[in-house]
């Protein structure tokens, strides 16, 4: 290879125009069952299309002749300082996408100067995850049925750094996704002899596995590792699923509050009376979340019920949004709508997949570009200017 040049992958990176062209490399690059996890949803997948057919619905009002030679995409998110309104969402078991998985992400969101929130099913742990990167990082768990299992995983938390607590409240128990039931797919991947062509297809994503498992960091539950250290392969995946609680209810936050004394997010919500409840129960902020239409389906677009939620909390709390996000102008709709910020998980798993960490960050240049573009065409400066008026 000559000095200077990119080697192919990074050179195929480097020409993506948009989101979907990391994502057609993705595709390439993963088994066949892991891009169905990864892209699939609940039953028929309703919601997944609904969160991409609204946004697509919506149309602009531009506002011409207005100096937009400079424009500001900087915000904060609870008091931190972000460079553009998108956040890295938490995501299960990312190191599916990309060995380097959770690390990788945070290092790119730090880089580009953007918040990431690490998922209580990762799989490097938190304390991992932290060494890796000094970016903002918040964390995310659920109230689990073990409530020392919640409390254990707080301090450490608290101890590594992550500065939000971001509590999801949509998950009771653990949902049908149809196509990872027809591929028959485990973690980690067993794959039988009607997968044998997708294997030699994918061979260097299965060799890579096999190196990591050889050197004990394969597909693990990183936060549930056993006493001794040694890391468990994902079966674990069922002793976390067992944790589910689902007699968890809206006083069960009042014990969690008098654990974390921080900012709490509270995601998952869909409805103007669940906004309420979480801003009573002490929700620093509301993040307006169908899980991507992987929990329930045929519930509403979250773009569908953001102008509610956050025309009767806005005021109180600030407020997020996650579900059908794929381009930097549906970020701008979305600010117009009531959000703060929108938090990316497909996307950023897009890139991880296509190139690691640089993936992650190609992905996130896009969404900047993109932004800034539909700022400047919209004639609006600012994305704190962004209201209904630039909505038809």
């Amino acid at each position: 290879m000559r000095s200077g040049r990119l080697p192919p992958r990074r050179l195929r990176l480097a020409k993506t125009q948009n989101l979907e062209d990391v994502r057609s490399i993705a595709t390439r690059r993963l088994p066949v069952a892991v891009n169905d996890f990864i892209e699939g949803g609940a039953e028929d997948e309703i919601t997944i299309a609904r969160n991409r057919t609204a946004f697509q619905s919506l149309t602009f009002e531009r506002c011409a002749l207005t100096d937009v030679s400079r424009r500001d995409l900087a915000t904060t998110l609870l008091g931190i300082p972000v460079t553009m309104p998108v956040g890295l969402a938490p995501v299960g078991l990312a190191a599916l996408a990309h060995p380097t998985g959770e690390r990788a992400a945070s290092v790119a969101a730090a880089s580009k100067g953007i918040l990431s929130t690490l998922s209580a099913s990762s799989c490097w742990s938190l304390e991992e995850v932290a060494a890796a990167a000094d970016g903002p990082r918040w964390f995310q768990l659920y109230i689990w049925r073990e409530r020392s299992v919640t409390e254990e995983i707080l301090e450490r938390a608290r101890a590594a750094g992550y500065t939000a607590l971001v509590l999801t409240v949509d998950v009771p128990v653990a949902a049908r996704r149809e196509r990872d039931l027809r591929n028959g797919f485990e973690i980690p991947p067993k794959p039988s002899f009607r997968h044998a062509g997708d294997v030699l297809r994918h061979i260097g994503w299965f060799g890579r596995l096999a190196i990591d498992e050889a050197f004990g960091h394969g597909l693990t539950m990183g936060n549930f590792r056993s006493g001794s250290g040694v890391r468990k392969r994902l079966v674990m995946m069922d002793v976390v699923n067992g944790l589910f609680d689902a007699s968890v209810t809206w006083q069960d936050i009042e014990w969690l509050r008098s654990v974390w004394n921080g900012p709490l997010v509270v995601k998952g919500i869909t409805t103007v009376r669940d906004a309420r409840h979480a801003v009573a129960h002490g929700a620093d902020a509301v993040w307006v979340s169908n899980h991507g239409g992987r929990q329930l389906d045929g519930l509403p677009a979250t773009a569908e019920v953001l102008p509610e939620i956050a025309a009767v909390v806005g005021d109180s709390a600030e407020v997020y949004l996650d579900g059908g996000v794929r381009r930097g102008s549906d970020v701008v709709k979305a600010l117009a709508l009531g959000a703060r910020a929108c938090m990316i998980g497909r996307p950023y798993v897009y890139g991880l997949a296509a190139g690691g960490q640089a993936g992650v960050e190609r992905v996130l240049d896009h969404f900047r570009t993109e932004i800034d573009a539909t700022l400047a065409l919209l004639g609006c400066p600012s994305v704190h200017a962004l209201d209904a008026t630039y909505l038809r």
